[in-house]
């Protein structure tokens, strides 16, 4: 019977059985996109991956599933599939760079090897967009249970992208994180209203931020349109994270400001997402966002089950 390869990691950490999840296919050459999406439902992690010989000038193509749609690009299933592909052998231990051909275009991802094997990697991301902001914050601050006072009074609630848009609220306390839970349809008038298009809420605490050496920002991330209750570590989010930031002078204007965005853990899957802010005269000039990542196993999917499910399922009346 036809079957799948895939390899199994925990990104943004490194310990085994933390950090986000991610199922990486390195030859899954002949699946149709319908396919691939029903594959990252069963995986049902955050994201899958699948590899595909490049097309324009990378090393490597790639798509990226979640459950419920693809992406056009995503931050722990990057970094993490650079770690697949070390670990397979498929990237030269030489190599400072390596390029991944994602739907927003050519995506450089920076290596650095320790003792042989890959120990870090870095995605640059593109420059950041500022959206809409929520104005009418009592109204929020219900629709994610808690008060108006737990909301940073001085920063605002708004969208910011760096390939992918979250709407970012930052909060007075860890405990006030920990508290956040969407009333949906609530939150989807909040979004609505501002004009808010958003792939998920992203929520942090400022008490510990700053940019000094290995600071952190407290965060969660929710995104159920994307079939994803809570995301334990959101690169694509990180990126816009540390842009908002700087842009809000909370980050101090060094020439690179970094610090560590703490996620996941009051799901049990702690993470740590390295974030590094360039900028000049007050402009950002580069976004990068990086981690380890730790390969936790190795396993066959039988292709023609997976197509079987997908065919059944189809035929099913909505749920």
């Amino acid at each position: 019977m036809p079957t799948l390869r895939y390899l199994h990691l925990d990104v943004f950490t490194d310990r085994a059985l933390e950090g986000n999840q991610l199922a990486v296919f390195p030859e899954p050459q002949g699946l149709t996109a319908d396919a691939m999406q029903a594959i990252a439902r069963e995986m049902a992690f955050s994201e899958s991956t699948f590899i595909f010989p490049p097309e324009r000038g990378g090393d490597v193509r790639m798509r990226i599933f979640t459950p419920g749609e693809e992406l056009p690009m995503a931050g722990h299933p990057t970094v993490g599939s650079a770690f697949a592909l070390a670990a397979e052998g498929r990237i030269d231990r030489s190599r400072a760079e390596f390029v991944f051909e994602l739907g927003i275009g050519p995506t450089p991802v920076a290596l650095e090897w320790k003792d042989g094997a890959l120990d870090f990697a870095w995605m640059t991301q593109p420059l950041p967009a500022f959206g809409a902001r929520v104005t009418d914050r009592a109204a929020f601050a219900a629709a994610i249970g808690v008060e108006p006072r737990d909301l940073v009074a001085d920063l605002p609630i708004e969208v910011v992208s760096c390939g992918n848009p979250f709407l970012f609220a930052p909060l007075v306390t860890r405990d006030a994180v920990d508290r956040v839970s969407i009333n949906p349809p609530a939150f989807a008038a909040c979004c609505r209203a501002a004009g808010a298009e958003t792939h998920g809420l992203f929520i942090f605490s400022l008490d510990r931020a700053n940019a000094a050496g290995d600071e952190t920002v407290y965060s969660r991330m929710l995104a159920q349109g994307l079939g994803i209750a809570e995301d334990p570590a959101t690169g694509s989010a990180s990126g816009p994270l540390g842009a908002y930031l700087a842009a809000h002078h909370v980050l101090a204007p060094e020439r690179t400001a970094q610090f560590v965005s703490l996620q996941g853990v009051r799901m049990r899957r702690p993470s740590r997402i390295h974030i590094s802010i360039a900028q000049e005269h007050g402009r950002i000039t580069r976004v990068r966002v990086g981690g380890r990542s730790v390969l936790v196993g190795r396993g066959m999917l039988e292709v023609s089950s997976v197509l079987l499910s997908r065919l059944n399922a189809a035929h099913l009346p909505p749920a």
